[in-house]
């Protein structure tokens, strides 16, 4: 049997663990979503969450790939009870990958035609009614977006089809490490803008009225709290497996609790510093902050044409943008690929093959919804908003609860708390809460399960 492939450094490990969660959710969801809920006092809440309910469920997401040295598809037949039926999860975890991908992939070609559009100029000169026509003439066109969208595809196959410390390892290293210095070149900027205090002052400074009641004084703590919930879960990619397969690359030196600590102040900074470039920034040119989704593709290119060297701030931002959504793309297509590899034994090339022709094909519903197919609607959705609501409101909470139980039930019945938990403080580092066990087994599965009640609700009411 072939020996499973091993990170070469642990900072490898720490990087493509953090690159997968980092991704549109730091950059483009988390400033929109404190903007609509008041700044910093929303912040303090997401942090909460995100230490109390995220961390612990990485940790048993690492545990389970590294004591099965599989992959999500494999893992739970390999950890479970003789006779019960958890490996049923793993072809829905597969599936998320794929489905994740499906509307990812195109977002990601978005970004890269983005940056070419800055670098040449094409905004300059246009107001936002200008921007907003040009970013829907664009998604109107299927030609150049499919042309971007496979563009995308292939880097990824590309990337993965070196392997894992030559290819994924290597790329993820190179991007995150950009990445961290083009936010703090871009932060930087952004601070000392003319106007800018206002911004930091808003994203720093606690103000819970602004967090209780919205802009026509209605009372919201609830919703605030719930997108605090959601924001904090969804932001490290849980429950589909994203983070077990590299968990399965690890070796034992490391306690997993502190490398799942590392992880998480990683994604956090790159979310928190996200917020140091877009809040000052909007700020400093009268540009509302609450502007949701649009803040990025529609808003943002209206500040950096009002901004002193703005195509080269505005390239450099989509740059470090695309790198973001491309180290999350790789860490799921590299997870896609082991589950091919461990599954059904063919070989990496041969996956990798399989696969960009796969995923090509599935990301074509998403890419044409958006345009020849915008007729189409599933549940009152556009095919992206039902692709990412598959994902988001489901496979991820409902995961996350499978990962949960699996690591805390009894080992009569699941892979159990002493199992899980040898597992996981084997080696030097921090060791797991484990006196915390009834919060784990009992409390967080109840706030995941709100999560998901709510995001039904919040849909369909």
């Amino acid at each position: 049997m072939k020996e499973r492939e091993t990170f070469a450094s642990r900072l490898g490990f720490v990087l493509i663990s953090a690159g997968c969660a980092i991704g549109l959710g730091n950059v483009w969801r988390f400033p929109y979503i404190v903007g609509q809920y008041g700044g910093a006092a929303f912040v303090l809440i997401y942090l909460v969450f995100l230490v109390a309910m995220g961390l612990p469920i990485m940790a048993m997401e690492f545990a389970v790939g590294r004591a099965s040295r599989k992959s999500i598809i494999v893992s739970f037949q390999e950890l479970e009870p003789k006779g019960t039926k958890w490996h049923w999860y793993g072809w829905f975890g597969m599936a998320g990958n794929y489905l994740l991908m499906m509307f990812y992939t195109t977002i990601a070609g978005w970004l890269l035609m983005y940056f070419f559009k800055i670098a040449a100029g094409q905004f300059e000169g246009l107001d936002k009614s200008g921007v907003e026509q040009s970013f829907g003439t664009m998604v109107s066109q299927p030609g150049i977006q499919l042309l971007f969208m496979a563009i995308v595809v292939v880097l990824g196959m590309v990337i993965c089809s070196r392997g894992l410390r030559n290819g994924v390892e290597k790329a993820n290293k190179f991007m995150m490490l950009c990445l961290l210095c083009l936010l703090v070149i871009l932060a930087i900027r952004a601070i000392t803008l003319p106007g800018a205090i206002k911004g930091l002052e808003f994203y720093l400074v606690p103000n819970f009225d602004n967090l209780m009641y919205d802009a026509n004084g209605n009372f919201r703590l609830g919703e605030a709290i719930y997108a605090a919930m959601g924001q904090a879960f969804f932001t490290l990619s849980l429950g589909i497996g994203a983070m077990a397969i590299f968990g399965s690359y690890i070796g034992k030196d490391r306690r997993l609790f502190g490398e799942t600590i590392s992880v998480g102040i990683l994604d956090t900074c790159v979310a928190f510093v996200s917020g140091l470039i877009i809040f000052p920034s909007a700020f400093a040119f009268g540009v509302n902050p609450d502007a949701g989704s649009n803040l990025i593709f529609i808003t943002l290119p209206n500040v950096f044409n009002a901004m002193p060297g703005g195509r080269l701030w505005g390239a450099l931002f989509f740059v470090f943008l695309f790198f973001a959504a491309l180290s999350t793309i790789t860490a799921v297509f590299e997870n896609i690929l082991a589950c091919w590899m461990d599954k059904w034994g063919v070989s990496r090339g041969k996956a990798v093959a399989i696969n960009l022709v796969l995923i090509f094909l599935l990301s074509l519903p998403c890419l044409l919804g958006n345009n020849i197919w915008s007729g189409i609607k599933i549940l009152g959705m556009g095919v992206m908003d039902f692709e990412d609501f598959l994902v988001s409101n489901n496979l991820l909470p409902l995961g996350s609860v499978i990962y949960l139980l699996f690591c805390c039930l009894s080992k009569k019945i699941a892979w159990g708390f002493d199992g899980f938990l040898a597992e996981a403080d084997q080696g030097k580092g921090v060791r797991f809460p484990a006196k915390l066990r009834m919060y784990f087994t009992v409390v967080v599965p109840i706030i995941v399960l709100i999560i998901f009640v709510m995001g039904y609700i919040e849909k369909f009411a």
